[in-house]
Parts: structure tokens; C-alpha cells; sequence
């Protein structure tokens, strides 16, 4: 087994690993978030991940992309597991990739928020109509947009491998 296919199957798990718990819980564990950044800069270091940068292209692209959507969090639009998973794609992809990423990523949860509101829009006229109040504040409702990033990220993974780029 080379250490581009370890490499993958240790970004693919953990791609997979951040989506679940995104979707289920709408949380990143830290403790998750760490393990990615540093089996990301192990491979790094051999040029051995899937994108095949080194420590100095990874450690950029960490640092660019937790800048870009650090904004966002600020702002209170997205949360710090996203901007910190961000980060962790950029360690394992590089630059190139994640402008493309965060696009159809932010399409992708923008579907996803849009469908949410319809549907709450709805239930709720439909729960008036029988005098039923299914308001709530505080819920886990956010769109879970670090499984958008990492999913897309391991369909571009599976992507590479089936196309042999990987090698």
C-alpha cells in the first residue's frame, strides 16, 4: 500500500467521521478537528496526501482559509467547527481546491437552508391552522456545512483515485 492510498483512506475517514458528527450533532469535536490538521501535515511532510503538497503549501492554506471564513463566524453566520474544518481542508487539499470547495459547498448548504425554510414555513402554517405554536429557540438547526465541505472533499478524493491522479 503506498502512502498516497494510506494517506487517502485516512482523509477519506476522517472527511466521513466530520460529516457524521456534523449532521448528527451540528458539532465538530476539537479533538477531531486536531487529529485531521496533524495526520494532514504528517502527510504533508512526505508529499503523500491527496493533493500532494508539502508542509509549507499546507501550513498556507491552513492559515488562508481559517482567514476567509473567520469573518463569517464573527459575523455569527457560520460556526467555529466550519471555519476550523476549513482550515483542516486546506492542510489536505491546498489552495487550489478549496475556492472551489467553498463554492459549491456554499451552494449546496444554501439548498439545504433554503428547503429547511420552506419546510418549517409550512409545518408551521399547517400546525396554525390548528392552533398548534412549534416556534423554538435555541435548537440544533444550523445547515451542517462542514459535512458539505467534507463530503465534497471526499467525492474529489474518490474522484482522483478513480481517475489514477493519485498515483
Amino acid at each position: 500500500m503506498t502512502l498516497t492510498l494510506l494517506s487517502g483512506l485516512v482523509f477519506g475517514a476522517w472527511t466521513v467521521a466530520v460529516a457524521i458528527g456534523d449532521c448528527c450533532s451540528r458539532r465538530v469535536p476539537n479533538a477531531l478537528v486536531v487529529a485531521g490538521l496533524c495526520a494532514a501535515l504528517a502527510a504533508s511532510l512526505l508529499h503523500a496526501g491527496p493533493a500532494r503538497i508539502g508542509p509549507g503549501q499546507a501550513l498556507g492554506a491552513t492559515l488562508v482559509s481559517a482567514a476567509a471564513l473567520m469573518p463569517c463566524f464573527v459575523l455569527g453566520v457560520m460556526g467555529a467547527g466550519d471555519v476550523k474544518v476549513f482550515a483542516v481542508l486546506g492542510a489536505w487539499c491546498g489552495l487550489h481546491l478549496l475556492f472551489d470547495l467553498w463554492i459549491v459547498a456554499s451552494i449546496a448548504a444554501g439548498v439545504h437552508a433554503a428547503a429547511t425554510l420552506i419546510a418549517l414555513r409550512w409545518r408551521s402554517s399547517a400546525a396554525r391552522s390548528q392552533g398548534v405554536q412549534i416556534f423554538t429557540v435555541g435548537g440544533r438547526r444550523g445547515t451542517p456545512y462542514a459535512a458539505y465541505l467534507t463530503m465534497l472533499a471526499f467525492a474529489w478524493l474518490a474522484w482522483q483515485f478513480a481517475l489514477g491522479s493519485t498515483r
